[in-house]
């Protein structure tokens, strides 16, 4: 009979033991996502955050390579732009100097202000990780607010104005060469080559977090594989 009584506890306290776990599970889309309908909100809220996670971590890897992978290529091309100056005449080095500050300029912005999600996904990352009791909501809320900022953030670096301020720069620094220098044939030749290198900075910038983006708002957050423990991360800078 003791055994039977023990059985028959441990049967009605489940419920309670669990209920507010499951509860806790469920959380609403929050507001930056800007989704409606319930099909979100009724994907458990782990799974949801192990896929902005994972997601977050994927780009910024991606984010860091090209970051990086542009920082060296330019500060070559400064080199590169260097290295004739003791061999040509004196009236020409400007155009080779220019050349050189023109790369040395475009790696600023890279360095300066990296793509958001780099910063993003390593503190999220580090936030799962101390976790503590911190509600799943509280931090499935905000791994939603840094899906779609990262989201944007990938979007305005190929909006229209990117593209101008490109030209113009380059443009520039033709004019600067021609009306200066009176160095038309260098001053074209450096505008053409800087905008054709600038252009295909911007083009190839990763978005990965915008196609995440938009599998997440339609609740594609494991493509049907099954959920895994733990939370996915690649130390990638």
């Amino acid at each position: 009979m003791a055994i039977r009584g023990v059985a028959l506890a441990a049967v009605l306290a489940w419920p309670l033991t669990v209920a507010p776990a499951a509860r806790a599970a469920s959380c609403a889309p929050g507001a930056a996502l800007g989704v409606t309908d319930g099909r979100l909100g009724a994907i458990d809220a782990e799974r949801r955050l192990r896929f902005i996670d994972a997601e977050l971590a994927r780009s910024a890897h991606r984010a860091s390579v090209w970051v990086w992978g542009w920082s060296v290529a330019l500060g070559v091309g400064t080199i590169g732009n260097l290295v004739p100056v003791p061999f040509v005449r004196a009236d020409e080095r400007i155009d080779w100097y220019t050349g050189a500050v023109t790369t040395v300029i475009g790696i600023v912005p890279l360095l300066a202000l990296p793509p958001e999600v780099i910063a993003d996904a390593r503190q999220l990352h580090t936030r799962l990780g101390a976790r503590g009791t911190t509600d799943v909501c509280a931090l499935l809320s905000d791994a939603e607010t840094r899906l779609v900022r990262d989201a944007e953030n990938q979007a305005d670096g190929r909006r229209w104005w990117v593209h101008v301020g490109n030209v113009i720069v380059n443009a520039g620094v033709g004019l600067f060469l021609g009306l200066g220098y009176h160095h038309w044939v260098a001053g074209a030749l450096n505008a053409a080559s800087g905008a054709t290198i600038g252009e295909i900075i911007i083009f190839t910038q990763p978005t990965d977090t915008i196609d995440g983006l938009r599998r997440y708002r339609a609740g594609a957050v494991d493509d049907g594989a099954p959920p895994r423990p733990g939370f996915a991360y690649t130390h990638a800078f």
